[in-house]
């Protein structure tokens, strides 16, 4: 483990994905990703894991596509009982190592937990975490701080229903009747 490692935080990461359980017997592993397109996930070339509280670092040997799902191997990882050891590991990258988005432009990580407020100023909680369908992506408010502790389900379409977005000041401001 490196010393710039060790020094960060697990607010410096980002979960990408999780290993989900070994493929064949040469250490190949099963990967659930975050990233979108699914595939994104291999364009990083060095893995942080985190199984249990312990993290170790990898370097992504090869991966691709498996039918549906997504296979990798890793370095040090060769057999299929290193594999099982990892299985359940969630894969991090540090957030410096995220590409840069253009003005306007968000992640997901970037959102969570940011208080939603309506353009009347009805306070509807805090973004608890987003999520994809077919049509568009999905905000999960949950009523903390709000008046009532309901969950709400917002598409999130900017300009539509999410008019602005100020990370600064952890708020995002919504076009949303509050009874909906």
């Amino acid at each position: 483990m490196s010393q710039s490692a060790v020094r960060q935080s697990a607010d410096d990461y980002v979960v990408l994905g999780k290993l989900t359980s070994p493929y064949g017997i040469k250490g190949w592993m099963k990967v659930y990703s975050y990233t979108s397109p699914m595939e994104g996930i291999l364009d990083y070339a060095e893995w942080v894991l985190r199984r249990d509280g312990e993290v170790s670092h990898h370097r992504l040997k090869q991966g691709r596509r498996q039918g549906r799902s997504l296979v990798a191997c890793l370095q040090g990882i060769d057999d299929r009982s290193q594999a099982e050891a990892m299985a359940g590991a969630e894969i991090l990258l540090p957030k410096e190592a995220l590409p840069q988005l253009d003005s306007g432009e968000y992640y997901w990580y970037q959102l969570e937990g940011l208080k939603v407020i309506t353009l009347e100023g009805v306070c509807l909680g805090r973004l608890a975490y987003l999520f994809e369908t077919g049509a568009n992506d999905v905000m999960v408010v949950k009523g903390e701080g709000a008046p009532d502790d309901r969950e709400r389900l917002l598409p999130f379409l900017p300009d539509d229903v999410v008019k602005h977005v100020d990370l600064e000041a952890r708020e995002m401001l919504v076009d949303w009747d509050p009874d909906f």
